[in-house]
């Protein structure tokens, strides 16, 4: 079974569905957004508080 990931502003997302990650641009960013997380099944991109870098490591991409 997947593991979820901790997005924030409350959000979590099995790992498995996870397919894309993108940081959002200086000017992009407001109120604590950090990055865009694309999500099978989602049709639109989630907006995460949490670098991209931090996803990936959940994850197990990345080392913590």
């Amino acid at each position: 079974m997947a593991h979820m990931v901790f997005l924030g502003f409350g959000k979590y997302i099995r790992a498995d569905r996870i397919y894309g990650i993108e940081p959002l641009a200086a000017d992009e960013r407001g109120s604590g957004a950090r990055t865009r997380v694309w999500v099978e099944g989602i049709p639109d991109a989630v907006i995460a508080s949490r670098s991209e870098r931090a996803i990936l490591a959940d994850m197990g991409v990345l080392p913590p």
